[in-house]
């Protein structure tokens, strides 16, 4: 009886020691984590500190470069990935396809973060010109629902343009060659554009979209690993907060990482968003927006509810926030 209740009481200690913030190897050994060439978890991943964090509680961490948000999402549906960093129209994409993914976090707006670039001897002043020209971007990914606004605040339809779906790379040596009349894309990207090629905006996200980032990981580690997911957004916001305050230190340190000059570098680290939080119900709406705005479109195949794919924290994840 002794024994019978001895044992019980160690389960339920465990079970508590769980709840109250325990890492453990058993939940995650390793923590693979996708990142795009530029963004918060660049410094994040220079700075080291989420390596010795987790290094503490034996969880490793893995780290995989993506040319864009929607190849990223790709990994975490695949499974070669964790958790990643996206605009805000890949997960909309991937939920389309069915992909089992979780919305963990958000980064503050930065709507000038993207924009629709034309070269800057093109005869084109405004959006409306480009109805029947062909526009460069990479499908599924934050730029395209800029795109798709512009177009409707402009008076056109999405089938007035001729879509040329291309990675960044590829958009950009087009966009060089003259073979598209114009180029949607996202820093540091568009900063170089804007600096390198003396591109023009035509119109960045200013009144139209958010371009919030977003933080997701794959459903079977969010559920498994709460506290992890909770270290990490953690982390992910202390290094945004420094920025803000840092622009100078920070330039100097993403600059080479991402392989540009300062100048290039400072104008698109001042124009993104810092201080990563919890999925609100109002970036819920918002995010719901864009999904039906495709639905409509018919780029994606079905109506999707995008609170269905947000993670909750547990309580003590969330007060330690």
């Amino acid at each position: 009886m002794r024994t019978t209740t001895l044992r019980r009481s160690l389960v339920a200690l465990f079970a508590a020691a769980i709840s109250f913030g325990v890492i453990t190897q058993a939940q995650a050994e390793t923590l693979r984590i996708g990142y795009q060439k530029y963004g918060t978890l660049v410094l994040l991943k220079a700075k080291g500190t989420l390596e010795k964090r987790l290094a503490e509680h034996g969880v490793d961490v893995k780290w995989t470069e993506f040319p864009g948000g929607p190849q990223l999402l790709e990994g975490l549906n695949v499974g070669s990935v964790d958790f990643g960093v996206t605009g805000e129209t890949p997960p909309v994409f991937a939920q389309a396809a069915g992909a089992d993914l979780l919305y963990v976090a958000h980064e503050p707006p930065a709507p000038t973060g993207e924009a629709i670039l034309v070269p800057k001897d093109s005869p084109i002043k405004s959006v409306a010109e480009l109805k029947g020209k062909k526009v460069a971007l990479n499908k599924g990914s934050n730029v395209h629902y800029l795109l798709v606004r512009a177009l409707e605040d402009a008076g056109l339809k999405y089938g007035d343009v001729t879509p040329v779906y291309l990675p960044p790379a590829d958009a950009r040596a087009a966009f060089e060659r003259g073979s598209v009349d114009a180029w949607v894309i996202w820093d540091p990207f568009q900063s170089a554009a804007e600096k390198q090629l003396q591109a023009r905006t035509l119109r960045d996200g200013s009144g139209l979209v958010d371009n919030h980032q977003f933080y997701l990981a794959t459903r079977t580690y969010a559920e498994k690993n709460p506290q992890v997911i909770g270290v990490l957004v953690e982390e992910i916001r202390g290094v945004g907060e420094w920025v803000k305050g840092n622009l100078d230190e920070a330039t100097s340190q993403v600059a080479p990482l991402i392989g540009l000059s300062p100048e290039i570098t400072r104008q698109a680290v001042e124009r993104q968003g810092y201080g990563a939080q919890f999925i609100s119900p109002e970036v819920v709406a918002a995010q719901q927006k864009i999904a039906d705005t495709f639905t409509e479109l018919k780029l994606i195949p079905k109506q999707l509810t995008i609170k269905d794919v947000i993670w909750t924290p547990p309580a003590k994840v969330a007060q330690a926030q």
